[in-house]
């Protein structure tokens, strides 16, 4: 969207390198090509006579046009400004510790509203929250069901009713998320084409009786100048906490979005930019303003690689758990899930009739230690083919460890034991057997003990013994 502004600054900055010592009219021309720049891009005027005036006042200090590069020096105290300009530092979702959490969404009809609670919800969840949608758009022909359908896609339920009244539909929505244990409640509100009084007045009352933790306005990037205007009247009436600029992606000129927070000192905290669940990011001032610029966003760059690569190992790995082809390195890492859970102790306990797995006896969590010690012991090759354990490697894998012969055996039996638990679990899962129905050609679906997956009691002993044993 700010392309076509970033190419004109960088072709502004690459004149003033190419003349090495700067004069003060060399700078005055420089400044009058950056404010020529904004304004073509839509930024509120009165927003780039600000920026220009601080702008200038630095560059024409003694340090910038004494130094040997004066030129990089304008260019950082333009970094500097425009960074200044987006926010400094990137403001996060603040959620209180009560439960639960209420985020509402406001904005005008068209901004993109219902589709931002969407990609914020997904991102909840992605981070481990249980989110609640609330329909409270009782105005636009099928937003309720707009909703519903993006809810559906992600995965997140949706709350809605058929009465007229958006100000009880909300109450009754967090409610519903005390009910059923839900820790985020994010109220989509209906919208107008413009700003206007019954819109402020429900948008208020809404948030008198959900009391949020955080208001969120929804601000269509596209908008260009007019958004100094709506914001500002948001700010007033409904006193919002921070913006999700969204359509980030579009051909406009994007000045809008390099407004917002000078004009009414509300900071962006998401960009959107697509149309997929996952294309709402959090905003970087800092990179942004380097990415207008011409100076590249390489930590979003590495961020976002990193997160496809890690959704493709964990494709990968479920995929070989389902095979059954658990390795000792997967062994390793239920382990050190196993401890991020609490031990063993508490994840037994959790299960349908844990405390009776676990008996009177005491589970010893440092054994997961040792386990991972002595499988550290070993190659890249056997821990992914402990097929290949032959007398003569477990004497070595022994030594290294500190250990004796027969626990390298234990840890072997342990690890062999688990892997047909796993094979089992995955198995049982994916057929869901029901105790006493009965399947192809009459026969019965053997049946299993309810809320373990269809695991018989055979396998449950097994699993108390191992967890005894460890």
């Amino acid at each position: 969207m700010l392309e076509s502004l970033s190419e004109r600054l960088q072709g502004i900055f690459s004149g003033l390198r190419s003349k090495g010592r700067l004069t003060e009219a060399d700078i005055n021309d420089a400044m009058r090509e950056i404010r020529l720049a904004l304004l073509e891009a839509d930024v509120n005027f009165k927003v780039v006579k600000q920026f220009i005036s601080r702008t200038k006042e630095r560059c024409l200090t003694a340090d910038v046009m004494d130094s040997l590069t004066p030129a990089q020096n304008v260019v950082k105290i333009v970094l500097d400004e425009l960074t200044e300009l987006l926010g400094k530092t990137n403001a996060k979702l603040e959620l209180s510790g009560r439960i639960p959490s209420v985020i509402m969404l406001v904005g005008l009809q068209g901004s993109g509203k219902t589709t931002a609670c969407a990609k914020l919800a997904y991102k909840l969840k992605s981070e481990g929250h249980s989110p609640l949608l609330v329909a409270c758009d009782v105005y636009r022909p099928a937003a309720a069901d707009q909703l519903q359908t993006l809810g559906e896609e992600i995965g997140v339920r949706v709350f809605r009713e058929d009465g007229e009244d958006p100000v009880k539909i909300a109450s009754d929505g967090v409610q519903f998320a005390i009910d059923n244990l839900r820790d985020v409640v994010i109220v989509d509100t209906a919208g107008r084409l413009h700003v206007d009084e019954a819109m402020m007045d429900e948008a208020a009352a809404i948030k008198e009786a959900v009391d949020p933790d955080e208001v969120l306005m929804v601000v269509d990037a596209m908008t260009g100048q007019d958004v100094v205007g709506v914001v500002s009247a948001f700010a007033e009436k409904v006193d919002f906490d921070g913006v999700i600029m969204s359509k980030m992606d579009g051909d406009a000129r994007g000045g809008g979005a390099l407004s917002v927070r000078e004009v009414t000192g509300k900071p962006i905290k998401f960009i959107s930019s697509g149309e997929k669940p996952d294309s709402l990011d959090a905003f970087h001032p800092d990179r942004m303003a380097k990415r207008i610029l011409g100076m590249g966003d390489m930590v979003s760059l590495i961020e976002n690689a990193v997160r496809v690569q890690q959704a493709e190992e964990e494709q990968m790995q479920a995929e070989e758990l389902a095979r059954g082809n658990l390795t000792l390195n997967d062994f390793i890492t239920m382990n050190r899930q196993v401890k991020k859970m609490g031990g063993i102790s508490k994840l037994v306990s959790a299960m349908p009739g844990g405390d009776k797995m676990l008996g009177n006896g005491q589970v010893d969590e440092g054994a997961l230690d040792d386990m991972e010690v002595i499988i550290n012991s070993m190659t890249k090759e056997e821990r992914e083919h402990p097929d290949v354990l032959n007398a003569g490697r477990r004497k070595r894998i022994a030594a290294g460890a500190g250990v004796t012969v027969t626990d390298v055996n234990n840890l072997m039996k342990k690890y062999n034991e688990t892997k047909k638990m796993v094979k089992k679990a995955m198995s049982a899962f994916s057929q869901v057997p029901v105790r006493g129905k009965k399947g192809k050609k009459g026969k019965k679906r053997r049946g299993g003990v309810p809320g373990l997956g269809g695991m018989s009691m055979s396998d449950i002993k097994r699993l108390q013994s191992m967890m005894k044993d460890m």
